[in-house]
């Protein structure tokens, strides 16, 4: 299937200077989907959310990945005792979903038939089975998903062999020191539909080429000039000093640090003192995403009481709403009969690059392992 989507042009890693933009098939074509799914999001480490979103024991957290539906679950266990554990949300009788037990706070049952599950995973109950032959109940236990957590944020993968997800994160830690995401606390998540690409909206995030075009007022707000884009392994930095004029931006830092990361393949960490905001790209078809965008403040009660965060969702809804705009655009023009791959700036999109060649690895990858 890579074969009939990229050529061996396009699996090539080329220099910035010389490389063209991934092509439009990959953005278009109805196979992309299937390709993408086996091997870049059931292979990469994927956000989950944050501990504060669990502070319960028995508290849970769905999602989809790569077609697969998974639940995280926190155990009873109290202070550094407890842990969160991550599992395919599928029953193993017909595959029904899971959720945690009424009334209990340590047991998984599935809501289709009632079987229930110990948080470790083992089969604990099957109701009206009786006169069941060769039935052991060792062998029906949940499938574990491969779950970590790194300052408060928790990761998934489904790969049964994958890098260690310290080489993905590894120096953000220590770049946005002082501030600490173990302190960030969860406030909400609001999610848009976006007829577009999910590569569409990635790639939008990681320049600023388009600034000045699409969003004027931030624009004055920023000193353009001095835009940056530093690269990473798995992951690439933005940030730009704000004008000397942008008193009233309300993602103003009180440092002037602001920290704009993309981790491969789909998230991002927009990284201020005292608050953060999660940016999860969920592909839904080659046509449509959903970008959730979670919202985080070290102290919630001043955030709100001040207005911070009432301001902070006002800008980015205006934000988003022009991104919006273009990337289903731009959909529309990789889709037409005058487009089939183009050219970055070599000053302003090598973090587009930097991501499209990640996703080259990926395809190439993979094209290594099936040879083999």
């Amino acid at each position: 299937m890579i074969s009939s989507l990229l050529g061996p042009r396009d699996l090539e890693s080329t220099p910035i200077e010389r490389a063209s933009t991934l092509p439009a098939s990959l953005y278009t074509r109805s196979e992309s989907e299937a390709l993408e799914k086996e091997h870049i999001f059931k292979k990469e480490w994927q956000l989950i959310g944050h501990v504060d979103q669990l502070r319960e024991p028995g508290s849970y957290l769905t999602r989809i990945i790569g077609g697969n539906p998974l639940i995280f679950v926190r155990d009873e266990g109290l202070e550094d005792d407890w842990q969160i554990r991550g599992f395919y949300n599928v029953c193993k009788h017909r595959g029904g979903p899971l959720c945690v037990k009424r009334g209990t706070r340590s047991v998984l049952q599935c809501a289709y038939h009632g079987w229930t599950y110990k948080m470790d995973g083992t089969l604990r109950g099957v109701p009206q089975f009786a006169h069941v032959d060769l039935f052991d109940k060792d062998d029906f236990g949940l499938e574990p998903v491969q779950t970590e957590v790194w300052e408060g944020l928790i990761f998934a993968t489904l790969a049964k062999e994958s890098k260690l997800l310290d080489e993905v994160v590894t120096g953000i830690v220590e770049r946005i020191s002082p501030i600490s995401l173990r302190d960030m606390k969860f406030h909400q998540r609001i999610s848009y539909t976006i007829a577009c690409n999910w590569k569409v909206y990635v790639d939008n995030y990681l320049e600023g080429y388009h600034i000045p075009i699409v969003h004027p007022e931030l624009a004055k707000l920023l000193d353009y000039s001095q835009y940056v884009t530093e690269l990473g392994e798995w992951y690439s930095l933005q940030y730009s000093p704000f004008s000397s004029d942008s008193a009233d931006n309300p993602y103003q830092a009180e440092d002037g640090k602001a920290f704009y990361y993309f981790v491969y393949p789909n998230f991002m960490f927009n990284i201020l003192p005292g608050r953060m905001q999660l940016n999860i790209v969920e592909p839904k078809g080659v046509l449509e995403c959903v970008v959730h965008f979670d919202y985080y403040y070290t102290d919630l009660e001043k955030a709100a009481s001040t207005g911070l965060i009432e301001s902070d969702l006002a800008y980015s809804e205006e934000i988003q709403q022009e991104d919006i705009e273009v990337c289903e655009a731009v959909q529309l023009g990789l889709g037409s009969d005058a487009y089939e791959r183009g050219r970055y700036s070599v000053q302003r999109e090598s973090g587009v690059w930097h991501f499209h060649d990640r996703i080259r690895e990926s395809f190439r990858e993979s094209s290594r392992t099936s040879v083999d």
